[in-house]
């Protein structure tokens, strides 16, 4: 059984805006594969062997590898996707970020999920900026994965 939140589907940008200081869901989980990680290394040109060779990571640090901190800050779009949409937007653009930690280690073979957090909410004449919490818990895991404040701009 899946234990994340449905998606919550606002009519309007101000039916969002009215939601300020809400927890709006929580994304289903994520595999974090090591076939992900090393696509997400080539993509990037960050072959560093932490992320890219299983032996050597579990040789000198007894563990699998893990995945990039910036791995799991792209997927914040899916997270939003997966528990946010709003009927009136025609488009959405990633604005930037503010506040991002790499809080806990992500090892290949292990879980994510997203857990979003309106903090805040500017509603202009057909537009909402909006700055978001997001969370992305490893499962298992003491501690988040990643902790950042999103800030999103949404046109009506």
């Amino acid at each position: 059984m899946e234990d994340r939140s449905p998606v919550k589907v606002y009519r309007t940008l101000a039916e969002l805006a009215a939601d300020e200081g809400r927890e709006l869901g929580i994304s289903g989980w994520v595999d974090i594969t090591q076939d992900r990680i090393d696509t997400f290394a080539e993509a990037t040109g960050d072959r560093q062997w932490i992320h890219t060779d299983p032996e050597r990571a579990r040789a000198e640090l007894g563990m699998p590898t893990i995945a990039h901190g910036y791995l799991t800050l792209s997927l914040v779009p899916r997270f939003f996707q997966e528990i946010v949409a709003v009927e009136s937007v025609k488009r959405m653009i990633n604005y930037g970020a503010n506040k991002i930690r790499f809080t806990g280690m992500v090892p290949s073979g292990s879980r994510l999920r997203g857990r979003i957090t309106l903090s805040k909410a500017v509603l202009s004449p057909n537009s909402l900026r909006t700055i978001s919490t997001v969370v992305a818990e490893c499962e298992g895991a003491a501690k988040p994965a990643l902790s950042a404040e999103v800030i999103t701009l949404f046109y009506e």
